[in-house]
């Protein structure tokens, strides 16, 4: 083949041209700013002042049914929906922890392991039956932890129940398994409590590696001293050993859990009065006197009259009566009676017939959030909300006591990230009947948001699901998580046959919902147990406990009242494990993900102009596109500019310091 001939001159040209362009381009990529600027796009971002909800609510009005029932959801994606194996359906789903890549749920027929690395495909890799109610699970390193509170929980796990009265074969308290093999737990020791564990918390103090420590709230009847030494249900004031008025700390060492042991009983509601109590709703008065038509069995609980519900009614006759099968009339006329006696020992101890039994101020926890990072826990206790000390671990010492006209019934707490703001939930009616219909206060059975400031809680505002629910549902607040959301406070919450509600409570005066998911109710014609029993933010997944439907898994949707960037910086977060009762602290890398959610959130709240919110958005842009040494350089002008921009705005500051932090790991 023949080649053209070039000149001399030619080629000097060639030679000339590609070193000139050589030289440009390495100029390009060493200079403080890019050639051009980089296209990107921008997010829609709305402010929250005018949240732009479906009309009409589309959750109102779902067709029933179990797994066909009717479904709604609002910027949320669902990845997946899991029934429970056969020997768990039909059972209560509770409560959930997380440890890798795992799911582990509890149910009061045992606990479940879900592999979730796939949470598009959950697998079951372990049903472990062990019947106790309720199965509340917590897992720390190689261990886990399941409460047991009924009165048929075996020390064997076995399924047939314990039948008498007083037995040494009774669990009633804390199970410790070994999951170093999570595929098959290995039940490696127990610790007997008074009044059994209805919840727990796990807290690793920051101070100790070698142990942890068991907070146990129990809710039930104070045990016969004859099954287990030493308990009493006679008041502190005529016994300094009750058991009642106190809560349980559990020492574990962490290389020999076999020695767990009940180190300290503290007594954390001294001097508490009786906390003020609301009547019966309009919804609630209706209600009742259809059941008392109905021959239903009816309590007065915490000051007014509930209905028991029917898994309660079988469960008392079962346990406190010892009927087996179908009840006679002359069992429901003897329950009927003992009712106010079982009561009043479930619920403060003594026979119910005496006025001594009005014991005043709560008698024991539901639930006690532990915030190790900030050294406090929020105790949800009956009555009252309390902010505890936690900073000797083996020792909480009360710090703050609120009670609250509007709560019924004190059920657990949230933190927010830098603890200068909690919320408690209301579990009015116990979590077992409807306290979301049109008619009832949006005060009740709702959540409470406060501030602490100087080692007080203030209260700010409440926060109920917006949308009313059937007398076919049972509904109320019950458990959730932060969602780690940068600058923000958003929190995915459990309310039972409501659904889950996903709210930014940022402004602790005007909370706002951005997403929901809810099913219809399980039965069209009459009460049937089911919903959500918790949900929680774990690794970018929304996981829920449906107590009749199995496991749900969403993930959020990018909208403009959470962007695609503020979900990116959440998913940059990543635990290790996560207990219902127990606050990590977000910690966020330094990514792009992170400095553009601050400027979403600054452009959401007004406070950079139209002009600065441009120019950091390009600025961002260019330096992700750019070498690592322009990056930097395009990085730290942009911090510097954001400094000079900060004066006293907090948020300006954060997408400061987030940007040097990129420029820094350049």
């Amino acid at each position: 083949m023949k080649l053209n001939k070039l000149t001399k001159t030619g080629v000097f040209k060639s030679v000339w041209i590609f070193l000139f362009s050589a030289a440009l381009m390495t100029y390009a990529c060493s200079s403080t700013e890019p050639m051009m600027d980089v296209d990107y796009t921008s997010p829609t971002v709305n402010s929250l002042s005018n949240v732009d909800s479906p009309t009409p609510d589309p959750r109102v009005g779902l067709g029933a049914g179990l797994f066909d029932a009717e479904e709604a959801i609002w910027n949320l994606n669902k990845l997946s929906s899991t029934p429970p194996p056969e020997a768990f359906l039909g059972v209560t789903n509770s409560d959930l922890a997380f440890k890798g890549k795992y799911a582990i749920q509890g149910n009061y027929n045992g606990v479940l392991v879900w592999d979730i690395s796939d949470p598009a495909n959950p697998v079951l890799v372990k049903d472990y039956l062990c019947p106790a109610s309720q199965s509340d699970v917590s897992v720390y390193g190689d261990l886990m932890f399941v409460s047991g509170e009924g009165l048929s929980g075996r020390l064997d796990c076995g399924t047939e129940g314990v039948q008498q009265a007083v037995s040494d074969e009774r669990l009633r308290g804390i199970r410790i398994f070994d999951i170093s093999n999570i595929e098959e737990p290995e039940y490696v020791a127990n610790v007997q409590t008074c009044r059994g564990s209805h919840t727990h918390s796990v807290l690793k103090d920051p101070n100790d590696d070698e142990n942890v420590y068991v907070y146990v709230s129990g809710s039930a009847s104070v045990r016969p001293e004859e099954e287990l030494p030493g308990c009493s249900d006679m008041s502190p004031d005529d016994d300094p050993n009750s058991a009642l008025f106190r809560i349980e700390v559990i020492k574990v060492p962490l290389s020999n859990p076999e020695m767990s042991k009940i180190v300290s009983s503290p007594r954390i509601f001294e001097d508490l009065k009786a906390p003020p109590t609301h009547g019966m709703s309009p919804a609630d008065a209706i209600e009742i006197e259809k059941a008392r038509k109905a021959g239903a069995f009816i309590i007065e609980f915490n000051g007014q009259e509930t209905v028991v519900p029917d898994r309660f009614v079988t469960q008392l006759m079962s346990n406190a009566l010892g009927v087996q099968g179908e009840p006679t009339a002359a069992d429901s006329a003897a329950l009927r009676e003992q009712l106010p006696a079982i009561v009043a020992r479930m619920f403060g101890g003594g026979d119910g017939d005496s006025e001594e039994d009005d014991r005043g101020g709560p008698t024991q926890c539901h639930d006690i959030t532990l915030y190790p990072e900030i050294g406090l826990a929020g105790g949800a206790c009956e009555g009252y909300g309390l902010l505890l000390d936690i900073s000797d671990p083996a020792n909480p010492t009360r710090i703050d006591a609120v009670a609250d006209s509007n709560f019924s019934y004190w059920h657990s707490a949230t933190f927010s990230n830098d603890g200068k703001k909690v919320l408690f939930t209301d579990e009015w009616g116990g979590g077992g009947q409807p306290k979301c219909r049109e008619a009832d206060p949006m005060e009740w059975g709702a959540n409470a948001i406060f501030t602490i400031e100087n080692g007080k809680m203030e209260f700010q505002e409440y926060y109920k699901l917006p949308a009313p629910q059937t007398s076919q549902e049972n509904c109320v607040a019950h458990n959730g998580s932060m969602i780690p959301v940068p600058g923000r406070e958003i929190m995915v919450q459990s309310w039972y046959q409501g659904g889950i509600s996903v709210f930014d409570w940022t402004d602790p005066n005007n909370p706002i919902e951005i997403a929901f998911q809810d099913y219809g109710p399980i039965a069209a014609d009459r009460m049937a147990n089911g919903g959500s029993w918790s949900v929680y933010w774990y690794n970018g997944a929304i996981v829920s406990s449906e107590i009749a439907r199995g496991l749900d898994i969403f993930e959020l949707e990018a909208t403009p009242y959470i962007t695609q960037n503020e979900i990116d910086a959440a998913n940059t977060v990543k635990l290790e494990y996560l207990n219902a009762q127990g606050q990590p602290k977000f910690v966020w890398p330094k990514t792009f993900a992170l400095s553009k959610a601050y400027v979403d959130q600054l452009e959401r709240n007004k406070e950079l102009d139209n002009t600065a919110v441009k120019m950091a958005r390009q600025s961002l842009a260019n330096a992700e596109a750019a070498n690592p040494k322009v990056r930097k350089k395009i990085l730290t002008e942009l911090a510097d500019k954001m400094d000079g921009m900060a004066s006293d705005n907090e948020k300006v500051k954060m997408l400061a310091e987030s940007v040097r932090g990129l420029a820094s790991n350049q």
